[in-house]
């Protein structure tokens, strides 16, 4: 007879301080965030740490009071692993592990963890392991004997739990063989992407978790990976779309976060070229999410640094279905704020806002709400650039 094991979750505290550029109210949405990150690693969260500090401390990130506390409820409270808001320097992870004697994890090793387990194909495996390495490299001297006291578990995927013994030319070596390997899938990839033709571009783009892949599901009726948990996607899926009798290229590509990894960005940055060679970018945003306005502005910062060629492009606001807002009272005369907005409200203000910009589509991809306006849209858009690109095509469309 069978019997299931079940494992527990690993327990975990998350550390972060308030700063000139960080107030309560920033760094209470930024823990939200990094939550969502544990529990997509499967990872529970039971406590949340903060302090007021104009920097972090660069020996112990907090004060040591503050330090000392957090250690009292490591012990009391059996964690497993303390999580940090911020990337932590190798002088800084030495330290800490030395103090709470458990396991540390700062963003970007959480961020590389959840692409670790998520990664399915050759180029993403090769891009994490790349990012996991270069993240590594620095902190040998203070982490090995470390990791020699855990068993697995978050941050341990790939190279932390194989390559405790090994030296620093192991890892480099390691790290360009790595390089060749990405730069021969990225040749392929090209003479791929060459393959294509001149058919117009069209790219998915935005935060994670805002409905990307949905909306590809539902617009070329593929098959591609999607669910309520951060980076479920991390491969570039490009699939062939026609509407009305105008074909073109649809591409959903990873999703954006603030702090991303610089190591991990550098990776990835063969799989964005499906950005940089896109002809229309629709920035999908996750309207219902609170804090919309800031994703967009990281997707934004993201996308000029990866490309800066003029594109054209709009703004999709997706899960208008899941849209809420606090209602206020007759009598309440303190000043409206957007958290008030009723949707109504909220669309006309991002259309005056983004109008100069680009054209704002609100959509549910859901419940397949104003889907088909968002392909006239884009169809208009992408006629434009064929009949540019092509003006004597006999193709040229009867709407």
């Amino acid at each position: 007879m069978a019997y299931e094991t079940k494992t527990e979750k690993e327990k975990a505290i998350i550390i972060g301080l308030i700063t000139k550029d960080t107030d309560e109210k920033k760094l209470d949405e930024y823990f939200s965030e990094l939550e969502f990150l544990a529990a997509t690693a499967d990872v529970e969260c039971v406590g949340r740490f903060s302090q007021k500090a104009e920097y972090p401390n660069p020996r112990i990130y907090t004060g040591k009071g503050k330090i000392e506390e957090i250690a009292d409820f490591v012990e009391k409270n059996e964690i497993d692993c303390a999580i940090f808001d911020d990337e932590l320097s190798p002088s800084q992870y030495r330290n800490i592990s030395e103090i709470l004697k458990c396991k540390i994890i700062d963003r970007s090793n959480l961020i590389l963890d959840i692409f670790a387990k998520r990664a399915q194909t050759a180029h993403s495996k090769t891009q994490v392991e790349l990012a996991q390495y270069q993240y590594l490299l620095p902190r040998l001297t203070g982490m090995w004997t470390h990791l020699e006291r855990q068993k697995g578990g978050i941050g341990m995927r790939g190279p932390g739990e194989k390559e405790i013994e090994t030296d620093r030319r192991i890892i480099r070596d390691r790290i360009s063989k790595l390089k060749e390997e990405l730069q021969k899938i990225d040749n392929q990839k090209n003479v791929q992407r060459q393959n294509r033709g001149k058919l117009v571009r069209v790219a998915l783009i935005g935060y994670t978790n805002v409905g990307k892949s949905t909306l590809m599901n539902l617009w070329s009726k593929s098959e591609v990976f999607a669910e309520n948990k951060l980076f479920a996607t991390l491969d570039t899926t490009v699939r062939k779309v026609v509407v009305k009798n105008l074909p073109f290229l649809l591409s959903d590509t990873v999703g954006f976060i603030r702090k991303l990894p610089k190591n991990l960005f550098e990776s990835f940055k063969s799989t964005l070229d499906e950005v940089r060679e896109a002809d229309i970018l629709l920035y999908v945003t996750d309207i219902s999410h609170p804090n919309f306005m800031e994703q967009m502005e990281v997707v934004e910062k993201t996308i000029d640094e990866i490309t800066k060629e003029k594109k054209s492009k709009f703004f999709v606001f997706n899960k208008i279905d899941n849209y809420k807002f606090e209602q206020k009272d007759d009598d309440d005369l303190t000043e409206r704020t957007k958290e008030n907005y009723s949707l109504s409200e909220m669309e006309d203000f991002l259309r005056m806002k983004f109008s100069s910009v680009a054209p704002c589509i609100f959509i549910s991809a859901k419940d397949k709400t104003n889907i088909q306006e968002l392909k006239e849209a884009v169809y208009k858009e992408a006629k434009r650039i064929h009949t540019e690109r092509y003006p004597y095509d006999d193709l040229l469309y009867e709407d």
